[in-house]
Order: C-alpha cells, then sequence, then structure tokens
C-alpha cells in the first residue's frame, strides 16, 4: 500500500434509523450470539477504521441509543427516517468532515459480517482509492460498500427507499466488486435470525 492509501481518511457509517416493521420489534435490538444486531456492527465498525464512527438512528431512536456501548460512536438523528434508506445516506453523508476521501457504508442487520470481510473491501479500496469497491454476493453487488469522496453528491441525491446500490448499478464501470458471502444473510424477519442460530 502506497503511504498516500494510508493516509486517506475512511470515515464510516453505520445505517440503523429504519422501523422494523416485518421484524416486528426494533431488530437493532435484537440479540445474536449475546450482542445486539446494532452492538456487532458496531465492534466490526470499531476494527476496521480509526476514525470516528456515525450512527444513524430514526424510529426508536431513543431505544437503540440507550443501548449503544461506550466508544467512537457519534449519534446521528435521521428525522426523515419514513422516507427510506435514502434519506438516512443523505443525512450521514451531509454530516461527513470536510477531509473525508471516502465513507464505509454498514447496515445494522447484516450479522454475519465482521471485520475481516470489511477489512478487504478497506484494503482494495486504500490501493484504489477512486473506485467504489463492493460487496458480492449471491449474483448482487451491494453494501457493506465504500463511497470515495466523488460519489458524495450523488448520495446526497438519492430519494425514497432507494439505498447506495442505486449508484453502485449508475457507476458499475467504477466499481470493484469483492466476494463478501457473509452479507448476503440479512435479517428482515425474526425467523431469519432463529434460523442462524
Amino acid at each position: 500500500m502506497s503511504s498516500r492509501g494510508a493516509s486517506l481518511s475512511l470515515h464510516t457509517v453505520v445505517l440503523a434509523a429504519g422501523a422494523s416493521t416485518r421484524f416486528g420489534s426494533p431488530k437493532q435490538l435484537a440479540r445474536f450470539q449475546g450482542q445486539t444486531l446494532l452492538q456487532r456492527v458496531l465492534a466490526t465498525a470499531n476494527e476496521v477504521t480509526a476514525t470516528t464512527i456515525t450512527v444513524v438512528v430514526g424510529a426508536h431512536a431513543a431505544e437503540v441509543v440507550g443501548v449503544l456501548p461506550p466508544g467512537r460512536a457519534s449519534v446521528l438523528v435521521n428525522r426523515e427516517w419514513q422516507e427510506g434508506i435514502a434519506s438516512s445516506l443523505r443525512a450521514a453523508v451531509r454530516a461527513l468532515p470536510g477531509a473525508c476521501d471516502g465513507v464505509l457504508v454498514l447496515l445494522a442487520d447484516q450479522p454475519l459480517v465482521g471485520a475481516a470481510g470489511v477489512n478487504r473491501l478497506v484494503s482494495v479500496w486504500r490501493s484504489q482509492p477512486k473506485r467504489i469497491v463492493a460487496s458480492l454476493y449471491e449474483g448482487v453487488t451491494g453494501v457493506p460498500a465504500i463511497f470515495p469522496r466523488w460519489c458524495f453528491s450523488e448520495l446526497c441525491a438519492l430519494q425514497g427507499d432507494q439505498g447506495a446500490r442505486a449508484l453502485i448499478l449508475r457507476h458499475a464501470d467504477h466499481v470493484t466488486r469483492m466476494e463478501h458471502p457473509e452479507a448476503g444473510v440479512d435479517i428482515d424477519q425474526p425467523e431469519d435470525l432463529l434460523s442462524l442460530t
């Protein structure tokens, strides 16, 4: 890795603002292997990046904030969470520090995503900092993913329930895809979590 790659500023955003309507209760607080799903993703984020982590909350904000572990995470309340995931991405990107070179987007409902897989994404991005580096699983390219600075204005333009995958599709020629099968497991309903235990 070049010294330039090592000095790049990567900020981590954890999206945890959803209402979990299909789950029936705040899935961010559901427990898996002794931790809440939110605690798991924050532990991964803490292992991967040295900068502050932003947790975007919305629905159930008070409950979610109440269980945040002490650490480097700052909380951003998305008051437009009902619009969908785009509102959380917009809020997070607008709050990024000015010197930020890239943003790592993590979700609170991918419990098998761990530091090893995310570190692979980070390592590749540091060697190719102008490219989007995204996870590839089950034929899908999506998050966890890292978006370089040139993507920020487009992330801020997303609307509705349109997530970052729209950007990945739009700029397919500028995407490096990394095999990340663990990202293929996401939690929508309680049965999804029970199937992992």
